[in-house]
């Protein structure tokens, strides 16, 4: 059966949202340089990344700095931000998707590099882009039937391993462009971390309410994007395809009821490439300038895009603002949720 999962929140207020940028600048033209001789022997141009994705630059973190450093800094930015004691944090979600070990969790090590108290109740949870949104829902969950009273959702990527990776993997291979297309995607992925600080509305009224939103669901297309650490294949056609269509029909049964189509001051996505965010926005006749821009720069930050791209925009945010987070993650699953600033 078809149809839309529906969540609403009376009580939780976002108090913070913050970004780390990882400090190295890695141009899109020292990619094409560093795979000039695989372009040649495929028959392919330079300049597909700035060209065709839009994404000029991507970062990665200096050496000995890891994605989880990452987190835990933005997660000290936005515990500070929010102006909360880290004892008092009772829940604590990381949704990166990048991660060392099978086991133990990703989210023990940035509770260890934060000193968060023992009471806090911390794990990981993935669900690729979508991981951070997917948090946020478990934490205002959690802060609504009482049993935390402010939660920590963090997010830490490096893209550095499957960037050499894929590029060493280029070099080594005898394959035709469509490889080349197929790994495209890799290289599109940037380096960077988020935080989020959520506590309940009542006791912070200055807080900015998170109402909640609708999520959909379609499985049947769980292999149009398929990654390791050091390996992803991707459909990209196929993948915008439906993720587009899904998106439409997530829309079309929960914009009118949330008021959506009604305008928002900020449309807030999960972003890919100019050409996803262009298809997205002229589907749904999003503003273009109300859709703020990371990837130019950041490249895709995989499930730090949503909160970072928030981040860039919350001092020019005013009170009663309304805010879109939008989002498809591999899977596919996509998914909206609405904050009041």
């Amino acid at each position: 059966m078809a149809g839309n999962s529906i969540h609403r929140y009376t009580n939780t207020s976002v108090l913070a949202v913050c970004a780390i940028d990882a400090p190295r600048v890695v141009t899109s033209a020292e990619m094409d340089e560093r795979l000039a001789p695989v372009y040649q022997r495929v028959g392919l141009r330079p300049g597909m990344l700035g060209g065709l994705a839009g994404i000029h630059e991507r970062r990665w973190w200096n050496r000995g700095t890891s994605f989880v450093d990452g987190a835990a800094m933005a997660g000290a930015k936005a515990i500070a931000e929010a102006g909360v004691h880290p004892s008092q944090i009772g829940l604590m979600i990381n949704t990166s998707v990048s991660r060392q070990y099978l086991e133990p969790s990703t989210a023990v090590a940035v509770h260890h590099a934060l000193g968060l108290p023992s009471s806090c109740q911390n794990f990981d949870v993935t669900n690729a882009c979508l991981g951070f949104v997917n948090g946020m829902q478990l934490a205002a969950a959690m802060l609504e039937s009482g049993q935390i009273e402010y939660a920590l959702v963090v997010n830490g990527e490096d893209a550095q391993p499957i960037h050499e990776a894929t590029i060493r993997r280029l070099h080594e291979s005898t394959g035709n462009a469509k490889e080349v297309f197929e790994q495209f995607a890799s290289l599109t992925l940037g380096s960077g971390a988020a935080a989020m600080v959520l506590g309940r509305a009542d006791a912070h009224p200055e807080g900015h309410r998170y109402l909640g939103g609708a999520t959909r669901a379609g499985s049947e297309h769980h292999e149009l994007c398929v990654g390791t650490m050091e390996h992803m294949s991707t459909d990209s056609t196929g993948l915008m395809k439906a993720g587009l269509e899904l998106t439409l029909q997530l829309w079309d049964e929960s914009a009118a009821d949330w008021g959506w189509d009604q305008g928002m001051q900020r449309y807030v996505m999960h972003q890919v490439s100019t050409v996803h965010t262009r298809a997205i926005s002229q589907a749904l006749q999003l503003p273009a300038d109300r859709v703020p821009l990371v990837f130019p720069t950041r490249g895709n930050l995989g499930p730090a895009a949503i909160p970072f791209a928030l981040s860039t925009v919350a001092d020019e945010l005013e009170a009663g603002d309304r805010v879109l987070l939008m989002g498809v993650g591999s899977g596919l699953n996509v998914s909206f949720s609405e904050i009041v600033w």
